[in-house]
């Protein structure tokens, strides 16, 4: 099954991470979490898990894709750099890339929405649309090797589609270009 890097920040919402993460984890897939630094992250309901690895220090070849976490402490990290270097990469490297609520800002801020259909939380539906993308405002976007979701009330359906997405779909290959 699939290696998984899940990106989150202090302040991460609960839902959007434990849900996704468990959906994952029930369907085979190996999740790794990462944050700007290693050790206890508390999402902004109390929920609480480890950061394995700081985000950047993580090496893509490791990995079947990537999941950006929302939630408020992720606002201020949507121009992080290194959040943006590491979507690009993963991009670049034709493998999954997804982001849920606020975080589909990172994706567009990497400039990998060009012509993208995705969706996300409504306060960044004029990033998307001014960094190229076609802001939806539905629950689950997929086009291409992007998944986008809206928020805490999608987590669920992220989660399954990602599953869905993984099963069907060989990354690494142009099929996901389509």
């Amino acid at each position: 099954m699939s290696k998984i890097l899940m990106i989150i920040a202090p302040n991460f919402r609960d839902p959007e991470y434990f849900v996704p993460k468990d959906i994952l984890e029930k369907a085979g897939h190996t999740i790794t979490t990462a944050s700007k630094e290693t050790g206890e992250i508390t999402g902004n309901e109390g929920g609480k898990t480890q950061a394995e690895i700081r985000a950047q220090d993580a090496d893509v070849t490791q990995f079947d894709g990537v999941v950006f976490v929302g939630g408020p402490g992720m606002v201020d990290l949507v121009g992080d750099l290194d959040f943006i270097s590491l979507a690009q990469k993963f991009f670049n490297a034709d493998k999954l890339t997804a982001a849920i609520c606020v975080a589909p800002a990172i994706l567009a801020n990497a400039g990998l929405l060009q012509g993208k259909k995705v969706t996300g939380w409504e306060g960044i539906g004029q990033t998307i649309t001014q960094k190229g993308g076609q802001y939806s405002g539905q629950k689950v976007e997929v086009d291409g090797k992007i998944i986008t979701a809206s928020g805490p009330e999608a987590a669920a359906e992220f989660g399954n589609k990602l599953v869905e997405v993984l099963k069907r779909r060989s990354f690494g290959s142009s099929v996901l270009d389509s």
